[in-house]
């Protein structure tokens, strides 16, 4: 689709065949001039960077992030190096004098998944996990629970991480849950990877994503929507989220931005932004939408589907397969398999790149493959499987 976009990524190891673009995506090669471009500002405006990264490179990348979410107000959307921030940030902003009441799924990422085990075992939450199957049914399941108790917050990811599942009916569950519930949603493995439209939940709801994965910018890029008129203070603070007060003398109490800055931490390496906006205005110099990626990773997927069919492969069958066909699914595919490990190991040694996930293999398409590559995919894995 656009593989010739990805010419620095596939010269610099060009034996190598990469199905991981759920976890690591490759780079545009118009990322690579942005980031030189970071170090070309550093260089010469040294410390009047600052000026230029919070004049023109954050908007513009709150920009972008507005266009392809479907949110009204940019100014809504904080940056972050990496999601955890945001995590203890969100947790900061609850009431700690008596175990808070968490509402999750069974298939959250580690960033949530591990810190809020660590506060689990301090006796801080009170954690209900919401299996993910039967996948037909999960979504009015989390819906019902949300609706049955009082709950401090509720935590859900878009696309499960694990599986490529795709959560539907993320309104109804936002209005299922109780009043003085935070209600946050990870969307990291559905942002510009399928079209993702945050207006009718945006008020209710946080949302969460970032640059490393479909985004193609790498990292330093995470990103938090916040909803329009929060007034939350997180006590996990840093200077940045009242950049617009710092000449002002102290007050009484600590002061916070309007906007989304009220959730911002401190210095941080701007790189991450400068792609990502690089990323993003070569996206759609192309002409592609987030559509139209989507559409051409499912069709890579079923011709990877079709092909391993003919080559008889057992270890990768349909008995295999994590999710059921007619289960909504994102941009990669998951087996779960005996052996995972060695089997992992045997298809790294064929030179394709993809991740494990205990029992779980995952193979990630995008933008930067062809069916050239699916079919040299499933050669490989023939050689290293049989």
């Amino acid at each position: 689709m656009l593989a010739a976009h990805f010419s620095r990524h596939r010269a610099a190891n060009p034996g190598r065949l990469h199905f991981a673009a759920h976890s690591h995506h490759p780079w545009p090669d118009a990322t690579e001039a942005a980031h030189a471009r970071y170090w070309t500002d550093s260089a010469t405006l040294a410390d009047r960077k600052w000026q230029k990264i919070f004049g023109e490179v954050i908007p513009a990348a709150q920009d972008h992030v507005a266009r392809i979410v479907g949110l009204a107000d940019p100014r809504q959307v904080a940056f972050a190096p990496n999601t955890h921030e945001f995590v203890s940030r969100i947790y900061s902003c609850l009431d700690a004098a008596r175990p808070l009441r968490v509402l999750t799924s069974g298939a959250e990422f580690h960033s949530f998944r591990r810190q809020t085990r660590r506060l689990q075992e301090t006796g801080r939450l009170e954690v209900e996990e919401i299996a993910p199957e039967p996948w037909a049914t999960f979504p009015q399941r989390f819906a019902a629970a949300a609706r049955s108790g009082p709950r401090d917050l509720v935590w859900l990811s878009h696309v499960f991480f694990d599986s490529g599942f795709v959560v539907t009916g993320l309104e109804e569950i936002c209005e299922a849950a109780p009043a003085e519930a935070l209600v946050v949603i990870d969307g990291y493995h559905a942002f510009c990877a399928l079209p993702v439209d945050l207006a009718r939940v945006h008020r209710r709801a946080f949302y969460i994503a970032g640059g490393y994965k479909y985004a193609m910018s790498g990292e330093g890029a995470c990103w938090l929507a916040v909803p329009p008129g929060c007034a939350l203070r997180p006590t996990d603070t840093g200077w940045y989220a009242s950049f617009d007060t710092l000449s002002v003398a102290p007050g009484a109490t600590v002061p916070y931005s309007t906007d989304g800055f009220r959730f911002w931490g401190a210095t941080f390496d701007a790189s991450g932004l400068y792609r990502f906006s690089a990323a993003m205005d070569w996206l759609r110099s192309t002409g592609v939408d987030i559509a139209r990626v989507h559409a051409h990773s499912k069709a890579l997927q079923e011709e990877f589907l079709h092909r391993l069919a003919g080559a008889g492969l057992a270890g990768l069958g349909p008995a295999q397969r994590v999710l059921p066909p007619e289960a909504p699914r994102g941009n990669f595919l998951a087996f779960e398999v005996d052996g995972a490990e060695e089997m992992h190991r045997r298809i790294a040694a064929e030179g394709v790149t993809i991740d494990r996930r205990d029992r779980r293999l995952r193979f990630g398409f995008g933008v930067y493959q062809e069916s050239r590559d699916v079919e040299l995919l499933v050669a490989a894995l023939a050689r290293a499987l049989r």
